[in-house]
C-alpha cells in the first residue's frame, strides 16, 4: 500500500471528522419529541427538538438551555443532576473539536516529515481525542434517559401514549465523527508502519550494497 494514499485518506478523514462534529454541535436535532395524537390541531406546537444549546418547540418558539445561568438553589436534586450532566457534555464535545484542530496540524507535520514516531504519536493523539467524543455522546445518552424518566414521573401515562421520542440526526453525526476520528488514528498508525518498513528496507539495501 502506498504511503501517499494512506496519509491522504487520513487527512480527508481528519477534515471530515472535524466538520461533522462541528455541524453536530451547532445544530438542534440531538433529541426529538413528536406528538401524534389523532384529531389534534396543535400537535405541531407540542412537538419539539433540542440540541446542546437550544430547545425548539413548535414552529417558532425557541429557548436557550440555561445550563450555566440557572439558579441552582431553586432546582430539585434530580434537576441539578441533569443540569450537571448537560454541562459536562457541552464542555467535553467542544473540547474534542478543538483537539481535532491540533490533531490535523500534527498529522500534516508528521506526514510531511515521514517520521514513523511522529505519525504514531499523532495516531495515538487522534485515538485519545476520540475518547472525548465518545464520552460526550455517552453522557448525553445517560442525560436523555434520566430526563425522560423524570418526565414520565410527573406526566400521567395516558398523556404519553401519543408521544414518540428519539435521537435526531445531530446525535447521529456525533457518532459518525467518532468513527472518523478512530479511522484517522488507525490510518496514521498504518502510515507509521509503512514508513518504518520502508526505512528498514532502505537500510537493508544500503548494507547489501556495501
Amino acid at each position: 500500500m502506498r504511503y501517499e494514499l494512506v496519509v491522504l485518506a487520513a487527512g480527508i478523514c481528519g477534515l471530515l471528522c472535524f466538520g461533522v462534529l462541528a455541524v453536530s454541535i451547532g445544530t438542534d436535532y440531538w433529541y426529538m419529541i413528536d406528538v401524534n395524537k389523532p384529531n389534534c390541531t396543535v400537535c405541531g406546537e407540542l412537538s419539539s427538538h433540542s440540541g446542546l444549546w437550544r430547545i425548539n418547540e413548535g414552529a417558532n418558539k425557541s429557548s436557550v438551555i440555561p445550563f450555566f445561568s440557572a439558579n441552582m438553589s431553586s432546582l430539585s436534586e434530580a434537576e441539578r443532576h441533569l443540569l450537571g450532566l448537560h454541562k459536562v457534555v457541552v464542555i467535553i464535545l467542544p473540547l474534542s473539536l478543538v483537539m481535532l484542530v491540533f490533531g490535523w496540524i500534527f498529522g500534516l507535520v508528521s506526514s510531511l516529515a515521514c517520521s514513523p514516531n511522529l505519525l504514531a504519536g499523532t495516531a495515538c493523539y487522534f485515538l485519545f481525542s476520540s475518547l472525548f467524543t465518545l464520552m460526550g455522546v455517552s453522557i448525553y445518552i445517560r442525560y436523555s434517559h434520566l430526563a425522560m424518566e423524570e418526565f414520565q414521573r410527573v406526566v400521567p401515562p395516558e398523556n404519553l401514549t401519543f408521544v414518540n421520542v428519539s435521537f435526531g440526526w445531530s446525535f447521529c453525526l456525533a457518532w459518525v465523527s467518532y468513527s472518523l476520528e478512530v479511522s484517522t488514528g488507525l490510518l496514521l498508525m498504518l502510515a507509521a508502519r509503512i514508513t518504518q518498513m520502508k526505512g528498514h528496507l532502505d537500510s537493508g539495501v544500503s548494507v547489501a550494497m556495501f
